[in-house]
C-alpha cells in the first residue's frame, strides 16, 4: 500500500508499539508519529520508580534511539495536533501545519486528574510525563518531607521510592485501603503493612483541608479530620483524565474514553484509537472498559496493525498488570470485577504468595506479589478459557504448573 498513510496521534506505549508494528506486519505506506513532546517516545513505567532513584536519565527511558525511526521509516513529527479535518482526511498541528491521512489513530493516552486544594496556587507535584518527573526530581533535591496524595500504583510506587531516599513520606487516601480499585483486600492490607515497616505513614478516609505555603514553598498541610502534617512536598496520585478533545470535537461518539468497536474502530471507519484514550468492548467483563496498562496499550496497537495490513480480528487480550512497590513486585492477570471469593496461595508472612479470586467457582483474576510463577500459570490458565477451583488454589500441592499446560 505505497500510496496510504497512517498518521498516529500520541507517542507513548501505544503509539510508539503502533508504528512498529505496521512495519513489522509488511506496511509499505507512510507512517507519521506526531510526538507532542521535546523526548524521544519514552517509557512511562519507570519514572516513579527508577528515573527518580537516579537510574538513568532519559536515555534509559528512551523506547529506541533516533536512528531506529530513520531506519524503520516512521516519520516523527515533534508537535501537538489541534484539530482533525474528517472531510478533508487531515490533521492541523500546533504549528499551523497540516497532515493528510488515509487512517488516523488517537492514541494521545491520558493527562493527569488535577487534586483538588482549597488554594490552586499550592505548588502540586505530578507524575506522568518526563517533564513534570524532572521538576519533581528537583524538588527533591531539597525536600525532607513528602505527602503523597492517592494511594494507587503510582501514588505507592513513589512513596516507596521517596523512603528509599531517605524522605520522610505521608500518604493521604480518601479511600478506606490502598488500591481499592485496582487489588483485592487480602492484597491491600498486605503492602499497607509492608509500606508501614519501611516507614510511610497513611491517613485513610482523609483529604487535605488546607495548606500552608507562601513563596512557591510549602510549609504543611491541615487534613479534614484536622491532623497537621509537616510537608514541604505534595505529590499528587489521583488518576487520570483520558485526553478525548480532540476526538469529541471532531464530532466522535466519546464517553468516559473515545468508543470504539471490538476492532477497536471509531464511529468513524477512518479512524481508530488504542491505549488509555479507548473505551472498548471488554471480553473479560462483557461491557465497555477503558484499561490504563502497557499490557493493552501495546496489544490493541498490534491489534489495529494487523487490520490495517489485512489481517483483521476482534481485540480479545487478556488484561495483566504489574507494580514495583519498594523490594516487592505484584503482577496481575485478569480482571476482578464482581469477585465475591477469594483464596490465598503461598506465605504472605514470608511475602511471597498469590490471590486467587473467584466469581462463584470461576477464576477471573490473580494477583501475585513475588511468585511469578503464579502469573505465568494464572495468564495461560485464564488465557485459555481454563479454570482451577477453589480447592486447587488452596491446595499447595496441588500442581498449577501442570494446570496451565
Amino acid at each position: 500500500m505505497p500510496s496510504h498513510t497512517t498518521v498516529i496521534v500520541g507517542a507513548g506505549h501505544a503509539g510508539f508499539q503502533l508504528a512498529v508494528s505496521l512495519r513489522q506486519s509488511g506496511y509499505d505506506g507512510t507512517v507519521r508519529l506526531i510526538n507532542g513532546e521535546a523526548e524521544l517516545p519514552y517509557q512511562r513505567p519507570p519514572l516513579s520508580k527508577t528515573y527518580l532513584k537516579g537510574e538513568g536519565g532519559v536515555a534509559a527511558l528512551t523506547f529506541r534511539p533516533e536512528k531506529f525511526f530513520v531506519e524503520q521509516r516512521i516519520d516523527l513529527v515533534g508537535d501537538r495536533a489541534v484539530a482533525v479535518n474528517r472531510a478533508a482526511h487531515s490533521v492541523r498541528l500546533a504549528s499551523g501545519a497540516s497532515l493528510a491521512y488515509d487512517h488516523l489513530v488517537f492514541a494521545m493516552g491520558a493527562a493527569n486528574r488535577p487534586l483538588p486544594l482549597p488554594d490552586p496556587r499550592v505548588p502540586v507535584a505530578y507524575i506522568r510525563s518526563f517533564a513534570e518527573t524532572e521538576e519533581l526530581r528537583r524538588r527533591l533535591m531539597r525536600a525532607r518531607h513528602v505527602v503523597v496524595v492517592g494511594a494507587g500504583f503510582i501514588g505507592l510506587e513513589f512513596a516507596a521510592t521517596a523512603r528509599a531516599k531517605g524522605l520522610e513520606v505521608d500518604v493521604v487516601e480518601l479511600g478506606p485501603r490502598l488500591m481499592a480499585r485496582a487489588v483485592s483486600p487480602d492484597l491491600a492490607a498486605f503492602f499497607q503493612a509492608r509500606h508501614e515497616a519501611a516507614g510511610v505513614r497513611f491517613h485513610l478516609g482523609a483529604q487535605i483541608a488546607g495548606v500552608v505555603h507562601g513563596g512557591g514553598r510549602i510549609g504543611g498541610v491541615t487534613l479534614d479530620n484536622g491532623t497537621r502534617i509537616p510537608a514541604d512536598c505534595i505529590v499528587a496520585g489521583v488518576g487520570i483524565l483520558p485526553n478525548t478533545a480532540l476526538a469529541a470535537e471532531a464530532g466522535l461518539e466519546v464517553q468516559s474514553g473515545i468508543v470504539v468497536d471490538e476492532q477497536l474502530l471509531t464511529s468513524d471507519p477512518d479512524m481508530s484509537a488504542i491505549g488509555d484514550v479507548a473505551l472498548f468492548p471488554c471480553r473479560q467483563i462483557g461491557a465497555f472498559a477503558r484499561l490504563e496498562s502497557v499490557q493493552n496499550a501495546t496489544d490493541q496497537a498490534r491489534c489495529v496493525a494487523a487490520r490495517l495490513t489485512g489481517k483483521p480480528h476482534a481485540y480479545d487480550a487478556l488484561p495483566w498488570f504489574w507494580s514495583d512497590q519498594g523490594a516487592d513486585k505484584l503482577q496481575i492477570v485478569g480482571l476482578f470485577n464482581g469477585f465475591d471469593r477469594t483464596v490465598v496461595r503461598g506465605a504472605p508472612e514470608q511475602g511471597a504468595f498469590s490471590v486467587f479470586c473467584y466469581k462463584g467457582e470461576r477464576l477471573v483474576a490473580v494477583e501475585s506479589v513475588n511468585r511469578a510463577g503464579d502469573h505465568v500459570a494464572g495468564r495461560k490458565i485464564l488465557g485459555a478459557g481454563g479454570n482451577v477451583t477453589p480447592e486447587q488454589a488452596a491446595d499447595s500441592a496441588f500442581d498449577l504448573r501442570a494446570a496451565a499446560r
